[in-house]
């Protein structure tokens, strides 16, 4: 079976170690994703929604990874936006079990944090959720 490109959005002045740790996971040999870092990481233009949407429409799900400040991280608020727009698939995995983590502010009243085992992790990306 063919791997998921995905996406990471993610809260990038506090959550940056989140992503790391995601993306180490994406290497492991029973991985079932595959993470092209797409993260923007020149000076924010005011472009940058456009290449965010091109990114997002390129990856078959986003995996939104939320801390204990992504209710105030817009950029994570505008790609979960983008993702609702073009049906690209996605949810939210609680980035650190022992603080409360926040949801984004565009995320649907029933959309649901998992918690990020390897087990949850590789369950979601089939698509149970």
């Amino acid at each position: 079976m063919a791997k998921k490109r995905s996406f990471i959005s993610f809260d990038y002045d506090n959550d940056s170690d989140l992503k790391e740790l995601l993306v180490g996971q994406a290497r492991n040999s029973d991985s079932p994703f595959s993470i092209t870092d797409m993260s923007i990481k020149h000076k924010i233009e005011k472009d940058w929604k456009d290449n965010a949407r091109k990114r997002i429409k390129g990856c078959d799900v986003v995996i939104v990874i939320c801390g204990t400040k992504t209710h105030l991280a817009t950029g994570v608020s505008t790609e979960i936006k983008i993702a609702q727009e073009e049906g690209i698939p996605y949810f939210l995995l609680c980035g650190r079990k022992d603080k409360k983590c926040t949801k984004p502010k565009e995320v649907k009243k029933d959309d649901k944090m998992y918690r990020w085992t390897w087990n949850n992790l590789k369950l979601l990306i089939g698509g149970s959720r």
